[in-house]
């Protein structure tokens, strides 16, 4: 089955929230923001501004009838700046008016009074000042004091990787309408309409049953609208709900990219330890989490991190400590990978460091020390089902991998304003939102007497396909057509108490609970025809009854108004969460994923020597779908995840100065991966496996995994400068941006 939405995608009939037919009397609504990372504010002038034409009024943090604060894991982000900045970008006050060009020239009348103090943008400056979320977290394994004496080799290193931005096609932004009784509805583009719900009925100081929030579909998240879609959505429901009028907010790309959190750039010393043979012995990292001026999500960003620090290698002595660092940044977020990435790609710089101080192919460090059955990880999960060796194999076997090596030695040999490098790039990525009580998820079916079925989840479509499988799991269990199904939007009234669509998580969770609500359906309706034909086995195929495996007269619209007239339940509310998983905190120790997720990627990178530009030739992946539902669908993730992966790695770059001011504030300042800098060709395997039982149909989780494969085009484009500069001692940051190639093509 194709992705459902795609007809209407490339027909322009997709109804996105800025494409939400606007009611009579519409307000529009901008933000007023600070120009300083921190200061006191000493006084605000609006008087200008609320003269200026069309302007309605213009919301500040006195203005708030409930709590001015919108922090989620900590109470310590409010929706106004109250007294104090602390990020450029903070959102002082909230302009509304009858244009959005109206808004726009009264916001340059507003006049703010700072009194400015110091600015900390670095995490390891915070972290020497004591500036952090949180206390730091710290998993172990073994004893890596003492593994160190039994270590043939030790290298130590650190190692920076930066942020990035989401941009995500369509911006943030939300509409607000008044109902009765004081209750609002909101369309916003969240990944998380609970989290929204939560916080409007915080902020407005009512019920959150007075809340509604209905979302259709997200332009890509990306982790980027897991919660900080939230401020926007409860700014314009405050001006809804104090002028009783509708209020509109699209941002715009320049202010989106200035006002909101990215993800969290990390800083890491680390210190690897092997034995003769190239078995990892010990290792032990220490990550500085850039977290900004709130938390965010940052100390689950930050455990993931922990989680996710030896990849897909078996380490038996480990020490991982992270400090979560409170900078004057816009708070850090989600980002695909939630942390994982920036984890793996630091025991992928100690292999490389290691690697090349021995003079070897990181690879024999890489398949020596892959992880097996009964591996236990640092946080105490002890591993099943893994296919790290499976994929490894296959992903060499299938590709020739050794004739690939020689024909880039050969390449490399004979060419000198060109090298090629290449990276082999395993992956080893849990599923499951590390908070086990996130890990639950509901379903609502309704079944009408023409036959049709309509579908509620909590699972929000953001590009990633899940309406189409949720869509796969109706039909396959009635055994109807595609064609009687309609998925809803995702709305808190209809599916309340909902985890956000993240994680990886959300066909997983919200499948399960609607394969429950179905078959719970089911099972009534064949009650009913076994009555009717007094026959045991009942089974519905396109739509047609059959009892004890013979074609009746009767069709599923037949049973179903059968069903009916005998006051047969056609509704079903199911309720799904994650068995087996459990985390305990002070001990740092527990089984906090369902399951995991594996592959090899292998990256092939041509360089420009004299330019430092480069091209990806070619990245083979073998993966662990498991028993994949749609291959289409999965497929696609990977190709984006790969690419957003390798964009990371190498072109996107963020950058602050010292007065905390985006730089890269634009697409003229912001590299982005577009078509001419995709690798040529991206080659998919699938890995034939059983699956997991505790992946919906046992298709293993796609959304997350796939991108950290981009970290192998780190590695590649570095064994090419390798190969044209090999005594140049080379640090390990990212992204590795062409104008950083050509200095260490040519560095001493």
């Amino acid at each position: 089955m194709i992705n459902i939405d795609a007809q209407n995608h490339v027909k322009g009939k997709s109804i996105y929230l800025d494409d939400i037919q606007e009611i009579q009397g519409t307000l529009y609504a901008l933000t007023f923001d600070a120009t300083v990372a921190h200061a006191k504010i000493t006084s605000i002038h609006l008087e200008e501004a609320l003269k200026r034409k069309g302007i309605v009024t213009i919301l500040t943090a006195k203005d708030i009838p409930g709590e001015n604060q919108i922090g989620g894991i900590f109470p310590d982000e409010p929706l106004f700046a109250d007294g104090e900045v602390h990020f450029r970008g903070q959102v002082i006050a909230l302009i509304v008016g009858t244009t959005e060009h109206h808004c726009r020239q009264a916001a340059k009348l507003i006049q703010v009074v700072y009194e400015e103090l110091p600015i900390i943008t670095d995490p390891r400056v915070a972290q020497a000042q004591n500036k952090l979320i949180m206390p730091p977290r710290q998993f172990t394994l073994g004893n890596v004091a003492e593994a160190w004496s039994q270590c043939e080799y030790i290298f130590e290193g650190n190692s920076d990787v930066n942020g990035q931005e989401h941009l995500y096609i369509e911006t943030q932004g939300a509409y607000a309408r008044p109902k009765e009784d004081g209750s609002i509805v909101i369309s916003s583009s969240t990944q998380g309409p609970t989290a929204v719900q939560k916080m409007v009925a915080r902020v407005l100081g009512i019920p959150m049953h007075k809340v509604e929030i209905d979302t259709v579909r997200l332009g890509g998240g990306f982790g980027g609208k897991e919660d900080q879609a939230t401020p926007w959505a409860v700014m314009v429901a405050l001006a809804t709900q104090l002028l009783h009028k509708p209020v509109k907010m699209a941002m715009h790309r320049m202010d989106d990219m200035r006002m909101t959190g990215k993800r969290h750039p990390y800083a890491a010393d680390f210190k690897i330890g092997l034995s003769k043979d190239l078995k990892i012995l010990a290792y032990e990292v220490t990550h500085f989490q850039n977290a900004g001026a709130a938390a965010d999500l940052s100390p689950a960003v930050m455990e993931r991190t922990l989680f996710h620090s030896t990849n897909a290698y078996f380490v038996p002595n480990v020490s991982a400590k992270a400090y979560s660092c409170k900078t004057n940044l816009p708070p850090n977020t989600a980002f695909r990978g939630f942390g994982g990435p920036q984890g793996k790609f630091v025991i992928e710089a100690a292999i490389v460091k290691a690697a090349e101080s021995l003079g070897i192919s990181p690879a024999i460090i890489q398949k020596k020390n892959l992880v097996v059955d009964g591996d236990e990880l640092s946080y105490g999960q002890i591993l099943q089902q893994t296919n790290a060796h499976a994929s490894w194999d296959a992903c060499m076997t299938a590709y020739d991998y050794e004739a690939q090596k020689q024909r880039v030695a050969d390449f490399n040999k004979n060419n000198t304003r060109y090298k090629k490098g290449l990276a082999v790039q395993p992956i080893c990525f849990g599923i499951s939102f590390t908070n086990t009580m996130m890990n639950h998820a509901r379903a609502l079916v309704h079944i009408y007497h023409d036959g049709s079925v309509v579908v509620s989840t909590g699972a929000v479509e953001m590009g990633q396909g899940v309406n189409t499988k949720m869509l796969q799991i109706v039909t396959e269990i009635f055994g109807i057509a595609p064609s009687k199904v309609r998925i809803e939007s995702t709305n808190t009234l209809r599916v309340a108490n909902t985890s956000p669509t993240a994680a990886s998580a959300g066909a997983d969770l919200n499948g399960k609970a609607l394969q429950l609500a179905c078959n719970a359906l089911l099972d009534r309706l064949k009650k009913v025809a076994q009555n009717e034909f007094v026959a045991t086995d009942i089974q519905i195929k396109d739509e047609q009854i059959i009892a004890d495996a013979k074609a009746t007269s009767m069709t599923w619209v037949d049973l179903i108004l059968k069903a009916f007239t005998l006051r047969v339940a056609l509704s079903e509310n199911a309720h799904y969460a994650t068995p087996t998983i459990h985390y305990d905190k002070t001990k740092e120790k527990g089984h906090p994923f369902a399951y995991h997720v594996y592959g090899t990627a292998i990256h092939e990178v041509t360089v420009d020597c004299l330019k430092g530009t480069y091209d990806f030739d070619q990245v083979n992946i073998v993966h662990d779908f498991g028993q994949s539902m749609n291959k289409d669908v999965d497929n696609g993730q990977i190709e984006g995840g790969v690419v957003q992966g390798i964009g990371w790695m190498t072109l996107e770059e963020i950058v602050y100065n010292e007065q905390g001011r985006l730089v890269s504030n634009a697409l003229s300042t912001y590299k982005v991966p577009d078509i001419y800098s995709v690798p040529k060709q991206i080659n998919i395997k699938h890995l034939e496996t059983d699956g997991h039982e505790l992946a919906i149909k046992k298709s293993k989780a796609v959304g997350e995994p796939p991108l950290m494969y981009g970290l192998g085009a780190y590695f590649a484009i570095r064994d090419a400068v390798k190969a044209f500069n090999p005594k140049a001692d080379l640090a390990i940051n990212a992204p590795y941006t062409p104008e950083k190639v050509l200095i260490d093509l040519y560095k001493k």
